[in-house]
């Protein structure tokens, strides 16, 4: 049996985590943790009695395996050097942290010879689109990103954007040509490496994007879209099964599909 802990357990990423464990054959709830949550008794949230609520990081004494994250942006970094450090496997899903940060806790995990995952998307439409589009790169020397979020999100661009432009950036080995520099009101949207990427926060949107290729006389669209983010949990718990086989942190689960 694998044990768990979920960082966000009460917010709504974190609750259908709590689900899909539960709904687990192979998988234990053992610990909540969220600092903004005061009452420590799991049956308030329907948690079984033995599972163990937590709102401080140095209070969190459990024997979980697996550490699910879908917290905060601000907190996501602290969260998983933490876990790492007591020897807990990561599987983060919250994004906003930067490259540095994940280069420090990946070379945290190697060097403890624990495996874990950070992961900009655990669904598996928004993987492939990932994957499908670092082929792309290859062929097409031009490319734009739009990404389309409910108003909520915080961070931008996404995480799932931020890793699609690094995947293209790294099947093309140099940046990306500019035509132009002229743009007063920033209409040309955020820069990675040459590519450029938009990001819009609006009702009515869960999870899109879209990847555009552009060559002569051609373009290439690659795209998906998530209307329920039940979809995540798929990848989150083939996440969980592949990770207690690893001994180091991958970045993104394109890595391990």
């Amino acid at each position: 049996m694998i044990k768990v802990i979920i960082s966000g357990f009460s917010g709504s990423m974190g609750q259908k985590a709590v689900k899909m464990v539960e709904d687990s054959d192979n998988l234990q709830l053992v610990a909540g943790f969220n600092p903004i949550e005061t009452d420590l008794n799991p049956e308030s949230y329907g948690l079984d009695k033995n599972v163990k609520i937590f709102n401080k990081l140095t209070d969190i004494e459990t024997d979980a395996d697996i550490w699910i994250d879908f917290s905060i942006p601000s907190a996501v970094f602290d969260n998983t050097k933490f876990a790492i450090e007591h020897n807990i496997r990561p599987v983060i899903g919250t994004s906003g942290m930067s490259e540095e940060q994940t280069a420090e806790l990946k070379k945290l995990a190697d060097q403890k010879g624990l495996g874990g995952i950070v992961a900009s998307n655990f669904g598996l439409s928004a993987v492939l689109m990932m994957k499908f589009a670092q082929v792309a790169a290859k062929y097409f020397e031009e490319s734009e990103i739009v990404e389309k979020h409910h108003e909520d999100k915080i961070d931008a661009p996404s995480g799932t954007a931020l890793n699609t432009a690094r995947l293209i950036y790294e099947a093309r080995g140099h940046d990306q040509a500019q035509h132009s520099s002229e743009d007063p009101l920033q209409t040309r949207g955020g820069d990675y490496h040459g590519t450029k990427i938009h990001a819009l926060r609006l009702p009515g949107f869960v999870a899109d994007e879209e990847v555009i290729f552009g060559g002569v006389g051609e373009t290439l669209t690659i795209s998906q879209s998530t209307t329920d983010r039940q979809s995540f949990m798929t990848g989150v718990k083939l996440a969980i099964n592949e990770v207690v086989k690893l001994d180091h942190l991958v970045i993104g689960l394109e890595q391990i599909i």
